[in-house]
């Protein structure tokens, strides 16, 4: 479990994020969702330890993250941020094995390759992994980088909006290989946090949802619980509605 106590941040004169305190489960995807400034991403970060913390405490499977030395943390989360620079002569095979660098450091071995092969194959990458990132576009460039995340095999997978750029295709099929790897049946299941925007994606694989809303917890539970209709109103400041479809919240706020 991830145990986030009375964080609060600022940056500059702006208060981002305002006295938050939640739990997110050890188990399947918890999902991050809120309007434009809510401060989801800097949430995310500073579960990561991207930013340093400034009040309060996160702990990630009972451990401090204040406390906890860079390669321990690198070996029990991976995170896929949302502003990644490019290396133009880098390819995609190389990235995504930088993901195994907490576990080789710098001298990799069977193992290695064997998961940077099964990352590469996971997320429809074997096409393009002799290519250099700068050839692909943004939608191929982002799954290369949650390939990465993934190959690093940690217990706790952070995707900062990892659905920007992708096509409906490639949205839908990074949200079932998610899905799948944070099953109880997967061979290793992992924990995923991720920030998203579209809520209906949210709706249809999430299994917790975190709402913030001017830097605070505006809700937190399963979808059924959160994203009904006075939650969400309240939460976009607009009449959305909500229907149901296979047991699932379905939002039309399209209309």
């Amino acid at each position: 479990m991830i145990s986030i106590r009375n964080v609060s941040h600022r940056i500059g004169q702006s208060q981002i994020l305002r006295d938050v305190s939640a739990d997110i489960p050890d188990a399947g995807i918890t999902a991050l969702i809120g309007p434009n400034g809510a401060g989801k991403s800097t949430l995310l970060n500073l579960v990561a330890r991207l930013l340093t913390l400034q009040t309060g405490r996160i702990e990630i499977d009972g451990q401090d993250i204040a406390r906890t030395s860079s390669r321990d943390l690198a070996l029990k989360l991976a995170i896929v941020a949302q502003q990644l620079g490019v290396a133009s002569r880098l390819r995609v095979r190389d990235l995504v094995g930088f993901g195994r660098w907490p576990h080789h450091r710098g001298r990799p071995g069977p193992e290695d390759e064997a998961t940077v092969a099964e990352a590469i194959a996971s997320f429809d990458l074997g096409a393009l992994q002799h290519r250099f990132l700068d050839e692909l576009s943004g939608g191929q460039q982002q799954r290369a980088f949650v390939a990465m995340g993934f190959a690093q095999g940690t217990d706790w997978l952070l995707l900062d909006e990892p659905l920007n750029n992708l096509d409906m295709f490639h949205a839908r099929a990074l949200m079932a290989r998610v899905h799948a790897l944070s099953r109880p049946e997967a061979p290793r299941p992992r924990r995923v946090v991720m920030v998203v925007h579209e809520i209906n994606y949210a709706a249809a694989w999430a299994d917790h949802i975190i709402a913030l809303k001017d830097g605070a917890v505006a809700a937190c539970g399963a979808p059924t619980e959160v994203l009904t209709n006075p939650v969400l109103s309240a939460l976009f400041g607009m009449e959305i509605r909500v229907e149901e479809l296979h047991g699932r919240p379905l939002i039309l706020h399209h209309i």
